[in-house]
């Protein structure tokens, strides 16, 4: 329980509060508890802890108040029953996939995802007996024969990286649950403050909590939403058993980033479209990738689905890699990295980057081709980070 009820209060009131639990002390802002293990007050008590027979903390791997606070604001932010903590985002797609699956299920995921998960997908749990079918997220067909008897699981970013191209999550819902499956939604480059899966039939969401919702590029994190069933069972045992937990200094830091989660999405969303509307007038340019562009192929269904376009805008350039990377070298400030969702802005070549360690011909399947180039837009002003750009394409003439 907390101080604070969420029922019936608004988003930016429930980033602020929702989850806090004042100590005897009084605080405002919500304390960090930097504790490995608690005292209990009996042996009776600590049985009745360790059996699950009353509540209460027992060991920071997986009860921690700063990690529960955190865990429910950012539910209640989702709008989910439950959610629970993890390492990183990764950690949170393998503690989802660990809990629910088993050998000789099968998954049906988008080939529009992050490097790291596909190679998670190919590489590991293949070898635990899990096979995965990758499949063009806005071809909802391709996702329809892709399915088999022992399809468990159907794994999807909207929008995609690093292409922002936009899955029907609702389609995919209905589908999912038509055959017995489960619809899992990566929600990191829009985050509850823009979209939220789970009430568009979504069952689990996951998160890097890394990104946008730090907002300020300082600590890594991750987090499952989803029902008190899924997340709050099944991912929690997984989570107290093999330990990928987070830190309670870093859910306190996630917990300063949601309180103004909303205001920098929006911001965020202002100046990337400003921006990708200047790329569609380079001449070097031969495609901007961004929901908010009425060239954006699935620009309605993001109008209809996200409640504004998000800060990742992409890019081809002629020339292949050689001019790409030009572009990033001649850049002073722009950040040259591959993380994203910072206040300060950030390019990256994915072919070489984030999506590297995948083969050719799956990048080439994925559209993630030697000349793309992708932006994280922060929250400098929008002329500098037009002139910065001017300079690599600049360079190219």
């Amino acid at each position: 329980m907390s101080d604070w009820d969420v029922e019936g209060y608004g988003f930016d009131t429930c980033a602020v509060r929702a989850g806090q639990v004042r100590t005897s002390e009084g605080e405002q802002s919500e304390p960090i508890f930097s504790t490995s293990s608690y005292t209990f007050s009996s042996a009776a008590e600590a049985a009745a802890r360790f059996a699950g027979l009353e509540p209460g903390n027992i060991y920071s791997r997986f009860t921690n108040p700063t990690v529960r606070t955190f865990e429910q604001r950012l539910a209640a932010l989702e709008g989910g029953e439950r959610c629970v903590a993890t390492a990183s985002g990764m950690a949170a797609i393998l503690s989802t996939c660990m809990a629910l699956l088993k050998a000789g299920d099968h998954i049906v995921s988008s080939n529009a995802v992050f490097g790291s998960t596909t190679a998670l997908f190919n590489n590991y749990l293949v070898k635990f007996g899990v096979e995965t079918t990758f499949v063009p997220p806005t071809e909802f067909t391709a996702w329809e024969r892709a399915l088999r008897p022992n399809t468990r699981l159907l794994f999807l970013e909207t929008p995609s990286n690093p292409l922002t191209e936009i899955a029907d999550i609702r389609a995919l819902a209905e589908l999912a649950h038509a055959h017995g499956c489960l619809l899992v939604v990566d929600n990191c480059f829009c985050t509850p403050a823009l979209q939220q899966p789970l009430k568009l039939g979504a069952d689990i969401v996951v998160h890097s909590a890394t990104k946008y919702l730090d907002g300020q590029g300082r600590c890594v994190g991750g987090a499952v939403i989803g029902s008190e069933f899924l997340v709050g069972v099944e991912v929690f045992g997984f989570l107290r058993t093999a330990g990928p937990a987070m830190s309670p200094f870093n859910a306190w830091v996630f917990l300063k980033g949601l309180e103004t989660l909303r205001l920098r999405m929006e911001a965020h969303c202002a100046n990337a479209q400003r921006l990708a509307e200047w790329l569609e007038g380079q001449p070097a340019v031969t495609r901007v990738y961004y929901p908010g562009l009425a060239s954006h192929p699935q620009h309605e269904l993001a109008k209809r689905q996200q409640r504004g376009f998000g800060g990742i805008v992409s890019f081809e350039v002629a020339g292949g890699q050689p001019a790409a990377w030009k572009i990033i070298d001649s850049t002073r400030l722009i950040s040259i990295t591959a993380n994203l969702g910072d206040t300060k802005s950030t390019i990256t070549h994915p072919a070489t980057t984030t999506h590297g360690r995948i083969t050719p011909d799956v990048r080439a399947t994925a559209g993630i081709t030697d000349g793309l180039l992708r932006i994280s837009v922060g929250l400098e002003d929008i002329a500098d980070l037009q002139a910065d750009l001017q300079r690599g394409f600049d360079a190219l003439k």
